[in-house]
């Protein structure tokens, strides 16, 4: 299930885990990495129509995507981070608790 919040920031909680759910941008398979940023190494990568659960948001490496350009990371599992750029959370800032 998947709604709009007031701020207009699309998001489920349907997944069970708990934590805010948000898609990924549409016609992208995004890389997982072990840290905040691209000297990380890739975990995984998501397929296209995924959605992610934010546990909680760092900083790291800028990264442009089709959500803008932001070196804000999501923390989606244990030692799992995306970039930003690419999760539609309708906000240019933080959405979720600092990581730490």
């Amino acid at each position: 299930m998947s709604v709009e919040n007031d701020s207009g920031q699309v998001q489920s909680t349907a997944s069970g885990s708990g934590f805010p759910t948000f898609p990924i941008a549409p016609g992208y398979r995004v890389n997982v990495r072990s840290g905040p940023g691209t000297n990380h190494s890739i975990v995984r990568v998501l397929p296209y129509g995924a959605w992610v659960g934010i546990r909680c948001q760092c900083s790291g490496t800028t990264v442009t995507g089709p959500y803008g350009t932001s070196n804000i990371w999501d923390c989606i599992g244990n030692g799992e981070f995306v970039s930003d750029a690419y999760v539609k959370t309708g906000s240019d800032g933080y959405v979720a608790g600092l990581c730490g």
